[in-house]
């Protein structure tokens, strides 16, 4: 038999606690969310006047980034740099290649997902790397 090893609901506030933080600094407006090791959300934020469409967009990142064990960024450039090659080719409409989705790993093994939405590109990224960061240090 298998068992699954995720983020539980404590490691996730840890993340969204310092991705919240990083938000409120930069006054920003941004979705914010941290998965399970399956992709499917444990919690997301929308900071008030963030876009609408940007929840969709951050569950989709967690999504991806769990489900493909690596950065959504890595994704949108292997498609990009492909010729003719979209995302659909992936085979699931939740595939995101924009940056902001990044993986939790532990121990080699993806136990999460951490995404933001709503602002360039780069700046989601660095937003979900400093949750990734705080979660990774919950778990030493």
């Amino acid at each position: 038999m298998r068992s699954d090893t995720s983020l539980d609901l404590r490691e996730a506030g840890v993340a969204m606690t310092a991705m919240r933080a990083e938000v409120a600094r930069r006054e920003a407006l941004a979705v914010i969310a941290v998965a399970d090791g399956r992709g499917e959300i444990i919690v997301l934020e929308r900071v008030d006047g963030a876009p609408a469409t940007s929840v969709r967009i951050a569950m989709n990142k967690a999504w991806t980034a769990a489900n493909q064990a690596c950065a959504t960024r890595a994704i949108g450039d292997r498609v990009r740099s492909a010729e003719n090659l979209d995302v659909s080719y992936y085979g699931d409409p939740r595939i995101c290649g924009w940056a902001g989705g990044v993986p939790v790993l532990h121990d080699g093994v993806v136990i999460g997902a951490i995404a933001v939405s709503g602002l360039p590109e780069d700046d989601d990224e660095a937003i979900a790397k400093i949750g990734l960061a705080a979660v990774l240090g919950a778990l030493e």
